[in-house]
């Protein structure tokens, strides 16, 4: 078969229904990508572990903690693109044709930043096939260490950027949140007030995400609205970058961002190097990459009347919102799959490390003799309420550990079974309380989708769905960010002429764990309101 021939075989492949997509995930630890089929199915997975695979870059958890200072975090920022040759090659050797790949997208942890050297463009442009992409793009960087959503240096910047619109209350109804450290416009200040030649020679900023997406697309891809409203910068209403915050944060900072663009964006076809040295498609599409919350939205296919939580190291809770609302304590993005909607999202840093703490210290390290504890006290633990704290918390902002008789008086539980329900309570408590401040009305048609590690545990799900007195369901697709940004390259591709909600339709649903108990709302909604006055006089105190 002649070349010509043969790329026009690959054209008509990428079209039928052997076409497959690609989702690439750069998430703090690894590097990974599934390909799925039509159906979206996982055909394949791969990854590449930063601190094993990539030892020379002695990061640790995949990034670097400065000595003198723990508060600044970064990470190399030519080891994320050496790590992209990485999976390249090992997708090579898992035997993937890329001739079939009709569309790839990505998603990349949240609020990192990229800043791209004058004549960066010129270099990805101009990319030789011959040679890996760690190698060409070493000078690319005017700041070689990115910082990332670890990094907690920028409290200086938080301040500015709160004060230049008139205090956190108006930041939070602009851009969906106060001003975090962890978030990127801060970042960015800092980089323009302590490195202020770098600056000037920066000719483009990105977001983690959008990094990866320029790498693929030859150019530098511009950040999606849902991203991009991680940064503390734009407005989620108007979907742009708000004037006044860029000009707290750097001269000339619009035009290092570019133009924001919804998520499901087609931003272009893939770069000639991909073309040329892995033989993908002429016609594989690149779709705007996005943050990896956002992603996880996607690929746990949420939408409204459901709230997923995510019970790991941290927990999270995901919400679907038909409007923002400014709270304070909690985030407001721009949905990935319509940029008319929004989504919510609550971190709780005290997860499964504090659920483990309480099971060594009262279950002798068991999960089974920790379940049989908890299943052994009635709901609503005799009025008995605890809230346990390793490490300083977000939601709400506090540290230790506090007991709580039905009377109100503190005290240490005698009892482990008490014990161990007054922590699971407690956090749950936490949760429907913090999620009711965004207007969800639990309990009323509302469905609970628990993912993560402690998502296995029967006993810990039967509190969820009492807590929040709704139906608990498990999801079991792991990798939820990199399987919602294979989700989004197919999104992308067909959008407009097919919903997501279509294309996602014929997929196995979640399956059902556990129903609340007939007594849920009687027992807990009364607690609910009891934990808001208990952590308002913590906080006061």
């Amino acid at each position: 078969m002649s070349c010509a021939a043969n790329a026009s075989a690959k054209k008509e492949i990428a079209s039928i229904g052997d076409r497959t997509f690609l989702g690439l995930d750069l998430s703090t630890q690894t590097l990974k990508a599934c390909v799925l089929n039509d159906k979206l199915e996982v055909l394949k997975e791969v990854y590449v572990n930063f601190d094993s695979e990539l030892p020379e870059f002695r990061t640790i958890g995949g990034a670097i903690i400065d000595k003198a200072d723990n508060r600044n975090v970064t990470v190399p920022t030519i080891m994320w693109v050496k790590a992209l040759d990485m999976l390249m090659d090992k997708l090579m050797l898992e035997g993937i044709d890329f001739g079939k790949i009709a569309a790839v997208s990505g998603s990349g942890q949240q609020h990192g930043t990229v800043y791209w050297q004058r004549s960066a463009e010129e270099t990805l442009k101009n990319l030789s096939s011959s040679d890996f992409l760690h190698q060409q793009l070493s000078s690319s960087f005017s700041v070689t260490s990115s910082p990332i959503w670890m990094d907690s240096s920028t409290s200086k910047q938080c301040k500015q950027l709160e004060e230049a619109v008139g205090g956190p209350e108006k930041l939070a109804e602009i851009t969906g949140s106060r001003a975090y450290e962890r978030f990127s416009g801060s970042q960015i200040a800092k980089v323009f007030q302590t490195k202020p030649d770098a600056y000037k020679n920066t000719e483009k900023i990105s977001l983690v995400s959008s990094f990866l997406c320029s790498i693929l697309l030859g150019k530098i891809a511009p950040i999606d609205i849902s991203d991009g409203s991680g940064m503390n910068l734009l407005n989620i209403r108007t979907k742009k970058w708000d004037q006044t915050l860029l000009d707290a944060c750097g001269p000339n900072l619009a035009e290092k961002l570019g133009q924001s663009v919804p998520s499901y964006s087609d931003v272009g076809s893939i770069s000639r190097y991909f073309k040329e040295r892995y033989n993908f498609n002429p016609n594989c599409r690149v779709i705007a990459h996005t943050g990896d919350n956002p992603a996880s939205l996607m690929g746990m296919r949420l939408n409204e009347g459901w709230i997923a939580v995510s019970l790991g190291t941290s927990d999270t809770v995901f919400l679907w919102l038909k409007e923002p609302k400014s709270v304070l304590d909690g985030h407001v993005l721009c949905n990935p799959i319509d940029e008319n909607v929004y989504m919510a999202l609550l971190c709780f840093k005290n997860g499964s490390l504090t659920r483990e703490r309480i099971k060594n210290k009262c279950a002798n390290g068991s999960w089974d003799i920790f379940d049989q504890l908890l299943n052994s006290t009635p709901r609503g633990n005799f009025g008995n309420m605890g809230l346990y704290y390793d490490i300083q918390e977000i939601l709400p902002f506090l540290q230790g550990d506090y007991r709580f008789t039905k009377n109100g008086s503190t005290c240490k539980f005698t009892s482990l079974e008490v014990e161990v329900r007054a922590l699971v309570e407690g956090q749950f408590l936490a949760k429907r309380a913090y999620a009711e401040d965004f207007g969800i009305q639990v309990g009323q048609g509302t469905k609970i989708l628990a993912t993560g590690g402690a998502s296995q545990n029967k006993g810990i799900l039967q509190v969820l769905a009492d807590v929040f007195n709704s139906p608990v369901y498990v999801f079991k697709e792991a990798n939820s960010a990199m399987i919602g940004a294979g989700y989004q390259a197919k999104h992308g591709l067909l959008k407009p002429s097919m919903s997501y909600g279509d294309m996602i339709y014929n997929l196995p649903q979640p399956e059902l764990a556990c129903e609340p108990y007939p007594d849920a709302a009687e027992i807990y909604t009364p607690m609910v309101e009891r934990y808001r006055s208990i952590v308002k006089d913590l906080i006061r105190k």
